[in-house]
C-alpha cells in the first residue's frame, strides 16, 4: 500500500514537471507549431494559457500545452478587454521640440514635472505625458489627519484632536478662549513663572542670610554674582551681624529694592527691541523659558484698494471692480495682478510707485490705445512680462521696456503693425497676438527684424493670406491658425533654420499649393499640423526632420507611395483621422520609410474595411486608432506575425465602432501583444 502510494506520488511530480517545462517553452517555438498548424490542419485555434494570463482556461491532462475551448466564451474574453483602458493620446496632440509635451496650450519640456491638480504628478517623457497620484506612506498611529492643501495625512496627538474639534481650528490665529491647546501652553506658562519666582524668593532669602551658614563661598568685596558689592549692602550686611533682631526688617526693604530694579528690567526689555539674553537664575543653572518673541514687523505699506491683497511681493487687485489705476506706493514689489477690472486708461505717473516690477498683468480690461499714456511704462526698466489681453487696443503701446521677454495682446483689436512697433524689444523671446485684425496688408515686413531673441510667435485668429514676411531668423515656433491661408511658397522659411514647430491648422490649404522647396530642407522642422484644411492627399515634399505630422479633419483619400521614405530619423507621429482613406488609398509602400520610427498611428473615423497593409512590420508602434471605420474581419497575420520573434510593442489598440464579428475573430489575431487590457473591441455596429 506505501508502495503504490509513492508511485502514486512520483507519477503526480513527473506530470507537474511536464507541465511546467511546456509551460515554459519559449514563444517562438510556439509560433512555429501554430504556423504549421495552420497550412496543415483544419483543427480549431488554441490558445497558450500564459499569453491568457487569468483568463478561464480548460487544460488536458498529458496534452503537449493548454489548450483554451472557444465555442461559445470567446466574445466574453474580448468584452473584458475594454474595462482597462490606460493613458491614451488626444486628437490635439502635438508634441514639441526634442521631446516637448503640449499640455493645455503650453508646451513642457522634456522631463518636465509638474501638479495638475491636488495629489496628481505629471511627467513629460520624451513627448509623453505620464501621470500619477501620490502614495502615501503607511501611518501606525491611532489617529490621523489631513491637513488642509495636503494629500497625505499625519498623525495628531490628544491635544491637536482637541483643537481640530473645537469651533476655531487655526491655532496661530484663535483667541485664547476658543483654543484648548493655546490655553494648557498658557497654563504651563503660568506654572513655570511661579516656579521661578519662588526660586527668586528663596535665593533672595539666602543672600541676605548670615555668610556663616553658608560657608562664606564669596570674598568680601564681591556679590555673589561676582560684582562688586556695593557700600550701603556691605553696611547693612554688618548691621545684621550685629543686630539680628532686625532681620525681617531688612529684608523686606531689600525684597522692595530688588522688586524695583526688576521693574526698571521689564521697562528696559519692553522699551528697547535688542536680541534676546539668557534669563538664568542666580546660583542655578535653570533657564527661564521665554515667550516667542513676535516676528519684525514688516514695512509698513499704503492701504490696498478694496479687493486688493498683498502676498509676498506680489499685489493681486483681480477683479476687483477698479475703473482705473490703484495708486501704489511699494518698491519691493515686482508683481502686480489687475485683470478682470474695468480700467480704461494707463495714466503717465501709473508705475511711479512701483519701479521693480518684473510681471504685469492688465487683461480683460476696457484699456484703450489713446488712454495710454505716452510714459506710462517707460519707469519699468525691469518689467519682463506684460499681459494686455481682453482690451480694445488698436495699436502697440508706445516705449515698452527693452528689458520685456513676454508680451500678450490676443483678443484686442490691433489693426497694424509698423517698423518702430516693436523696435527696441530685443529681448523678447514670445510674442503673442491672436485675435486681432492683422494682415499681409497691415504688417510692416520688417515689423520684427528687430526681434532678436524671438522664438514663439502666436498670430492665430487673424487674417493673414499668406505666411507672414520677414520672419526673425531666431523664430522656433509659430502658430497661423485660424487664418485665411491658401498657399506656402518658396521663400516663407528662408531664414528661419531654427524653426522646429508650424501649426497651420484651420486654413485653406490644398497639396498643390505647397511648394516643393518650401520646407524639405529645413534640418530643425520636427512638428506641422495641417489639420482642417482642403487636402486630397497626404503632401509630398515634407521636411526631412519630420517627427510628427497632425492631417486631422481634411478630405485625404490616398497615402502616396514612399511620401515618408526620405525622412531621417523617420516619422514617429502620423494622425489621419476624421479624413476619407479607403482601402485603395493605402499599400505597403505607402508607410515606407517609417516601419522602423512610426510610434503612433490615428486612422480611426475614415472608410477603412479592413486592417490597413504593413500593421505588423511597424516595429516601435506603440499606439493604433482603427475605431469608427467599417471593418469587418481581422485575419491572423494582420497585427501579429506568427513567424515573427518578440513581442509587439503595441500599448492601445482601439477597433470599436466597426462591424466586427468579434466571436469569429482568431484566438491568434493578437497573440504578439503582450497585454489584453489594451485592446478595445466595444461596442460594434450590428447589421
Amino acid at each position: 500500500m506505501k508502495f503504490a502510494g509513492l508511485v502514486c506520488f512520483l507519477l503526480l511530480i513527473i506530470c507537474q514537471t511536464d507541465f511546467g517545462q511546456n509551460e515554459e517553452a519559449p514563444r517562438k517555438q510556439r509560433r512555429k507549431m501554430h504556423h504549421r498548424r495552420l497550412r496543415g490542419s483544419s483543427s480549431p485555434a488554441r490558445r497558450s494559457s500564459r499569453q491568457l494570463g487569468d483568463q478561464r482556461t480548460m487544460v488536458t491532462p498529458g496534452a503537449t500545452r493548454p489548450v483554451l475551448n472557444l465555442d461559445y466564451s470567446t466574445e466574453e474574453k474580448f468584452d473584458s478587454f475594454l474595462g482597462f483602458l490606460g493613458v491614451e493620446s488626444s486628437y490635439n496632440v502635438l508634441p514639441g521640440k526634442k521631446g516637448h509635451c503640449l499640455v493645455n496650450g503650453m508646451t513642457m519640456y522634456n522631463k518636465a514635472v509638474w501638479s495638475p491638480e491636488p495629489c496628481t504628478t505629471c511627467l513629460c517623457s520624451n513627448g509623453r505625458v505620464l501621470c500619477d497620484e501620490t502614495v502615501c506612506p503607511p501611518l501606525t498611529c491611532p489617529q490621523t489627519i489631513t491637513p488642509e492643501g495636503e494629500c497625505c495625512p499625519v498623525c495628531v496627538d490628544t491635544e491637536q484632536r482637541e483643537a481640530t474639534n473645537s469651533p476655531c481650528k487655526q491655532l496661530p490665529s484663535c483667541p485664547l478662549e476658543m483654543n484648548p491647546v493655546l490655553q494648557k501652553e498658557e497654563l504651563r506658562f503660568e506654572e513655570d513663572e511661579e516656579e521661578i519666582k519662588e526660586d527668586k524668593d528663596k535665593e533672595q532669602k539666602k543672600q541676605t542670610a548670615d555668610p556663616g551658614e553658608q560657608g562664606r563661598p564669596f570674598s568680601e568685596g564681591q556679590s555673589r554674582e561676582g560684582g562688586e558689592q556695593r557700600p550701603h549692602e556691605e553696611g547693612r550686611q554688618a548691621h545684621q551681624r550685629g543686630h539680628p533682631a532686625r532681620e525681617e526688617e531688612e529684608e523686606e526693604e531689600e525684597e522692595k529694592e530688588e522688586g524695583e530694579r526688576e521693574d526698571n528690567d521689564d521697562e528696559e526689555e519692553d522699551g528697547d527691541d535688542e536680541e534676546e539674553h539668557d534669563d538664568t537664575i542666580r546660583g542655578d543653572v535653570f533657564r527661564m523659558p521665554s515667550r516667542p518673541r513676535a516676528p519684525p514687523s514688516p514695512r509698513r505699506m499704503p492701504p490696498l484698494p478694496s479687493g486688493c491683497s498683498l502676498s509676498y511681493r506680489t499685489i493681486s487687485c483681480m477683479s476687483a471692480g477698479l475703473t482705473q489705476m490703484p495708486p501704489l506706493t511699494a518698491p519691493e514689489i515686482t508683481s502686480l495682478e489687475l485683470a478682470g477690472n474695468a480700467i480704461t486708461s494707463i495714466p503717465d505717473e501709473a508705475f511711479n510707485g512701483l519701479p521693480n516690477l518684473k510681471r504685469l498683468d492688465l487683461s480683460k480690461n476696457n484699456i484703450t490705445s489713446p488712454g495710454i499714456g505716452p510714459k506710462a511704462f517707460k519707469l519699468l526698466k525691469k518689467l519682463l512680462r506684460l499681459n494686455m489681453d481682453g482690451n480694445n487696443l488698436v495699436e502697440i503701446p508706445p516705449d515698452l521696456p527693452s528689458a520685456l521677454e513676454e508680451l500678450k495682446i490676443n483678443d484686442n483689436s490691433l489693426q497694424a503693425i509698423s517698423e518702430e512697433s516693436l523696435s527696441d524689444l530685443n529681448q523678447l523671446v514670445t510674442l503673442e497676438l491672436e485675435g486681432n485684425n492683422l494682415s499681409e496688408s497691415n504688417v510692416n515686413p520688417l515689423a520684427f527684424k528687430s526681434l532678436k531673441s524671438l522664438s514663439y510667435l502666436r498670430l492665430g485668429r487673424n487674417k493673414f493670406r499668406i505666411i507672414p514676411q520677414g520672419l526673425p531668423a531666431s523664430i522656433e515656433e509659430l502658430y497661423l491658425e485660424n487664418n485665411q491661408i491658401e498657399e506656402i511658397t518658396e521663400i516663407c522659411f528662408n531664414h528661419t533654420r531654427k524653426i522646429n514647430v508650424i501649426v497651420l491648422r484651420y486654413n485653406k490649404i490644398e497639396e498643390n499649393r505647397i511648394a516643393p522647396l518650401a520646407w524639405i530642407n529645413q534640418e530643425n522642422l520636427e512638428s506641422i499640423d495641417l489639420s482642417y484644411n482642403k487636402l486630397y492627399h497626404v503632401p509630398s515634399y515634407l521636411p526631412k526632420s519630420l517627427l510628427h505630422l497632425v492631417l486631422l479633419g481634411n478630405q485625404i483619400e490616398r497615402i502616396p507611395g514612399y511620401v515618408f521614405g526620405h525622412m531621417e530619423p523617420g516619422l514617429e507621429y502620423l494622425y489621419l483621422s476624421f479624413n476619407r482613406l479607403s482601402d485603395d488609398g493605402m499599400d505597403r509602400v505607402s508607410f515606407y520609410g517609417a516601419y522602423h520610427s512610426l510610434r503612433e498611428l490615428f486612422l480611426d473615423h475614415n472608410d477603412l474595411k479592413s486592417i490597413p497593409p504593413g500593421v505588423q512590420e511597424m516595429k516601435a508602434l506603440h499606439f493604433l486608432r482603427l475605431n469608427n471605420n467599417k471593418i469587418r474581419n481581422i485575419l491572423p497575420e494582420q497585427i501579429c506575425n506568427a513567424e515573427e520573434d518578440g513581442d509587439s510593442t503595441l500599448e492601445h489598440l482601439h477597433l470599436e465602432n466597426n462591424y466586427i464579428k468579434t466571436r469569429e475573430i482568431s484566438s491568434y489575431a493578437f497573440s504578439c501583444i503582450r497585454s489584453y487590457s489594451s485592446i478595445v473591441l466595444k461596442p460594434q455596429n450590428i447589421t
